[in-house]
Parts: structure tokens; sequence; C-alpha cells
């Protein structure tokens, strides 16, 4: 018989099709309105849930799902699961670390050449005809200071990245320093703001993140500096943001993720010294089969009675 598992997020008709053919009833909820409908008429029968740490699952949907056996978050990020309350019923939990921390820092990169050099910019000058005009000094990369907020897998990715194409000088801070590490640590987020010329945002989401980049990071990345961010748009605050660029307080920032997301402040579009991607930092072909093969196992081996790969701790 197959067993009922409830799909909160958007997810390719591949990926449903391979979770159907594993022997998953699929209740397929991506909206708000899906899910209460979804929690309304099957809550009773659901025995797990599909989701992502940006959508998470909380309490008291927890609580509407009695039969629930586990909750796989696609992708690494789970801050808003409440795995309190999961673990209090006994339900497993599992997320999907390293699935796409390649694509990630691949992004990452990206990003960070794309804001420095004005790529996006330059391009739109051209179409409307300013050539001339356009042609403006960029700052270099190479041989410049990358400091990487939360030096986890996709963190040490992004600095292996900088320092050896690019030649790159690299600091870290996280909340205690890597033993293992190869890079230099610095105590506090404004120090690294301080000593860094372009700051990239790796850490989890979550209330411990909350905002850790305020106006004081901000001020101390300087006029020369630029912001990437690839981690949860809830990291950075965006009023202080936008006021740094609006101020030239920041020379500039890339941001894959937003506070508030898919709904994206108008007084941030329309700073011409930002770039935003709508989220995709981890969306390759090769990260998606990943994510999905990790989101299977996990389920087969949960319902098979055996260990669970990548559980939630």
């Amino acid at each position: 018989m197959a067993i009922p598992l409830l799909v909160t997020i958007e997810l390719a008709p591949g990926h449903l099709s391979r979770l159907a053919a594993a022997g998953f009833e699929t209740h397929y909820a991506p909206t708000a309105t899906d899910r209460a409908q979804a929690v309304e008429h099957n809550g009773g029968r659901i025995r797990a849930v599909l989701t992502n740490g940006s959508r998470g699952l909380d309490a008291s949907v927890i609580a509407a799902l009695p039969k629930l056996n586990i909750i796989c978050a696609l992708g690494a990020g789970y801050e808003n699961i409440d795995v309190t309350a999961a673990k209090a019923r006994n339900i497993i939990v599992t997320h999907g670390p390293g699935t796409n921390d390649t694509s990630v820092a691949d992004h990452a990169m990206a990003l960070l050449m794309a804001i420095a050099r004005g790529i996006v910019q330059s391009d739109s000058a051209v179409r409307r005809g300013e050539w001339a005009t356009s042609r403006q000094l960029r700052p270099m990369i190479s041989a410049k200071r990358l400091g990487i907020l939360g030096l986890g897998n996709i963190g040490e990715q992004i600095a292996r990245r900088a320092s050896a194409g690019f030649g790159m000088s690299v600091a870290y801070h996280s909340r205690t320093p890597r033993a293992d590490s190869a890079w230099h640590y610095l105590p506090s987020p404004v120090a690294l703001a301080q000593w860094s010329d372009f700051l990239v945002v790796a850490t989890p989401g979550g209330a411990m993140t909350w905002h850790l980049v305020d106006d004081a990071v901000l001020s101390a990345l300087g006029p020369d500096g630029f912001l990437i961010n690839i981690a949860r748009g809830s990291v950075v605050d965006t009023a202080a943001l936008i006021d740094a660029l609006k101020k030239r307080h920041i020379a500039g920032a890339a941001l894959d993720v937003v506070e508030g997301e898919p709904d994206v402040p108008a007084e941030l579009i329309a700073q011409e010294n930002v770039i935003i991607t709508p989220h995709i930092a981890g969306r390759t072909p090769e990260a998606a089969e990943a994510t999905i093969r990790l989101v299977l196992d996990n389920l087969q081996a949960c319902f098979a009675g055996q260990p669970v790969l990548t559980p939630v701790r």
C-alpha cells in the first residue's frame, strides 16, 4: 500500500513521479491553500512530509498529523521546522547536507564577480544604447580580501575557489574557530567586515543568525566593500542594507536570498548597486538529482525500519 506523503514545496513533475514510483501517495501542496486543504482532508493519514528550511513545518501542523513518522527537508537548511515538537513525538527529521554545496559555492562566486565588475549593470546600459557612458572603472577580484560569515561546507568551498582561483586572502567568522581550517579566524562579524573587501554570508538561517548582518556590520564593510548573500534572507537586516546601498555606505550587494522572499521590497529593487537572483544558487540539475535521491533514500530507510542517512541531531 502506498505511503501518504505531504509535499509542501514546489517540486519538479519528474521528482513527483519518482516519489510515486517509489511507493508514495503524494499530496502536492505547494501553496498555503493547498496545504490547509491537504491537512484538513488527509491529515489523519499523512505519514511523511517533504518540505525545506524556508517553508518549514510548525508545531501546529505537526500536531494535526497524528500518524506522521518522518519530516524530510530538501536541502541542508531546516531552520523553520519545529524539531523540538517533532522529537517530542519521536518523529524523525532529516535534511540534505552536501547535496547542493558545489552549486551554491559556484553561484556565490558568480554573484561576487558580477557585482564587482558591474556585469548586470553594464549589460543593461549597452542594451539602452549607453556604450560609451557605461565604461566605468570597476574593481578587480584577484588578490583581494574575502570574508566568509559561516564556514560550513559551502563556506569552505567558496574559500577554496577564491584562494586557488583568484589568489584572494580568506578570513572567516563562525560561533567557534575551526581547528582544522587553513583560513584566518576573526572574532566577530564586525571585525570580519572591517577586514574584508568582499563579505559572503554563508551561515544557516534561523533565530541564532537573524539580522546578524546589521548596520554595524555594513558600516564596517565600508564604501568600497561588497556584500554577497547565498545563505538566508533573514541573516541580513533588509532596512539597514537598503540604507547602506542608498547612501553608498557599501559599494554594492549581490543577493540570491531576500528577507520575506518571494516578495522583494521595491526600495531594494530600485537601487542600482544591487543584483538579485531568485534563490537559485542550489538549483542545478546535478544538485536537484542529489537532493531528491537523498530524500528518497531517507524515506525508504525510515519505512524499512532502518536508520536514516542524514538525521537532524
